[in-house]
């Protein structure tokens, strides 16, 4: 393993398991206008939802440095943005999601940047859609993506000029 991708796996394992569970999230409205859905009744504990969400977290970045390839699905091959969400989400939780940024946005609930946690997904519009390009949140204003551009999952600022103007949404796995 690369040293870099170590420390910042290593890093993450440190940091995530010193975390308690969070303040339950309050409701959002969704970002482009759409009520958040209601809340189904779940038997899963918020505790529950903390160690799925660190699961995420260190599932996504296991794969940096991972190539990219359009329509991937498959480390050893290559992973496309939705791609390598779906992958992590279900060696993370078990739940599968379909292979398309759009598809997966309407599975999931959406939530304000604000209330942005570890684990959620970004949505940008990088070709004229508005959930053409996605990513997993991972705290600080960092997430984790397969973008086209430099062939490699990487990770990058919410806040740097290209993502800041093509963010169309968060939303979240979790209640």
């Amino acid at each position: 393993m690369h040293p870099v991708r170590k420390s910042a796996v290593l890093f993450l394992v440190c940091l995530l398991a010193a975390c308690s569970t969070p303040p339950p999230r309050p409701g959002a409205p969704g970002t482009a206008g759409e009520p958040a859905p209601a809340r189904p009744a779940t038997p899963r504990s918020k505790v529950e939802d903390q160690r799925a969400a660190n699961e995420v977290v260190l599932q996504a970045m296991g794969l940096l440095d991972t190539g990219y390839r359009f329509g991937g699905s498959n480390p050893e091959a290559g992973l496309d943005c939705s791609g390598m969400v779906s992958l992590v989400v279900e060696r993370a939780t078990g739940r599968k999601l379909p292979h398309n940024a759009a598809r997966i946005a309407a599975q999931t609930r959406p939530i304000s940047r604000d209330d942005l946690r570890p684990a959620d997904l970004v949505f940008f519009n990088t070709n004229g859609n508005p959930y053409s390009h996605m990513g997993i949140y991972l705290g600080d204003g960092r997430f984790v993506h397969a973008p086209s551009s430099k062939g490699r999952v990487r990770i990058d600022q919410l806040g740097a000029s290209h993502y800041a103007k093509r963010f169309t949404g968060a939303r979240s796995l979790f209640d």
